[in-house]
């Protein structure tokens, strides 16, 4: 397929974008220093501003597939509502070009324990709510959303850039679930590397899997 990728450099997003190439997809990558970016086989890289509608459209057109890991950034202080603004522009633009196939990075966040989104409950990190409260606002907009065949992706809870799992790489293995974490045998949270969150949602936009609907993975 050719896809074209939004938050190709990010944590999440270059893990997307290298399991795309090694299953011989052809990516488009969305970059605002696109002469930052490598320039690699088979990725077209295409300057393109995620906050802005029509250079989404632009960007786009013609693909397959839009997959987006974007992320506004966890230092930004206006991140909730740069990544409300951004997610809006892209569905508009991936819509405006006619692209059916959509598929996101959510958060951990809007998943459920005992009836309660994990991200309004008082335990949950002050640090990074903002961003996750984003992540689960887009959620509840996207669901409305019946032109596009979407799927959105949250992470295991015990998912970070820090954790355990990351030290396990690409392994193709994972469980599935669908709103409510996937937790270990002894009771404590799952985790996944970043390279299988990534092969898990390849497989879904592979597999035309989970349409309009949400999915959860961890080991």
């Amino acid at each position: 397929m050719k896809v074209a990728l939004i938050g190709s450099t990010g944590f999440v997003g270059a893990s997307v974008l290298e399991e795309l190439l090694q299953r011989g997809h052809e990516v488009v990558v969305l970059v605002r220093h696109p002469e930052k970016f490598p320039v690699r086989e088979h990725v077209q890289i295409i300057k393109a501003d995620v906050q802005h509608a029509d250079e989404v459209k632009r960007a786009v057109a013609g693909v397959d597939a839009v997959v987006s890991a974007y992320n506004a950034g966890w230092t930004n202080p206006n991140i909730y509502d740069d990544f409300m603004s951004g997610s809006r522009a892209i569905v508009q633009g991936v819509k405006a070009a006619g692209i059916k196939r959509y598929l996101v990075v959510g958060g951990a966040g809007s998943l459920y324990v005992n009836g309660q989104q994990l991200v309004d409950s008082p335990e949950f990190p002050a640090a990074i709510k903002p961003g996750a409260t984003a992540a689960r606002d887009m959620y509840t907009e996207l669901q409305k959303e019946r032109d596009l065949d979407w799927t959105v992706l949250s992470p295991a809870v015990g998912f970070h850039g820090g954790s355990a799992a990351q030290a396990k790489g690409r392994t193709g293995h994972y469980r599935s679930g669908k709103d409510e974490p996937l937790m270990q045998a002894g009771g404590q949270p799952g985790d996944i590397s970043v390279q299988d969150l990534a092969v898990a949602l390849i497989d879904a936009l592979e597999q035309s899997a989970h349409i309009q609907a949400r999915f959860t993975v961890a080991y």
